[in-house]
């Protein structure tokens, strides 16, 4: 497997905290849940330990989230989706993990259904561009 086989990778000119603001009003403009935004620099630096920007933004659509948990329970071990903002090589990028992975180790999930979450989760990765 490799990386592009499960994540969805954009350099954008923003600034860091731009793309966090323009990451969390494109996951509002196509009506899915913001759950929760993980700064993981500043978990990290409490901890003792240097890192480069890193938020972790956890989402999910009610609708996707059911379908899925009714095929296999086991699936809550990949959700919520997630959309990440960091700072690699002194690139801002957004990053968000493909959905479609998820079929390649639960088969009861159909490919298809998969691809439906991965087209909005790279949309609001390129709305938030």
């Amino acid at each position: 497997m490799k990386q592009e086989d499960f994540a969805y990778i954009v350099e954008t000119k923003k600034s860091f905290d731009d793309a966090v603001v323009s990451v969390l009003k494109a996951v509002e403009q196509k009506g899915w849940a913001l759950f929760q935004v993980y700064d993981i620099k500043e978990r990290l630096a409490a901890k003792g330990f240097i890192q480069k920007p890193l938020k972790i933004i956890e989402i999910c659509s009610g609708k996707y989230a059911n379908q899925f948990l009714n095929k296999n329970r086991l699936i809550s071990l990949c959700m919520p989706c997630k959309i990440n903002v960091l700072v690699e090589n002194e690139k801002v990028k957004i990053v968000g993990m493909k959905p479609t992975m998820i079929s390649q180790f639960f088969s009861e999930v159909d490919k298809k259904e998969a691809e439906q979450v991965e087209k909005d989760v790279i949309e609001m990765v390129d709305n938030a561009r």
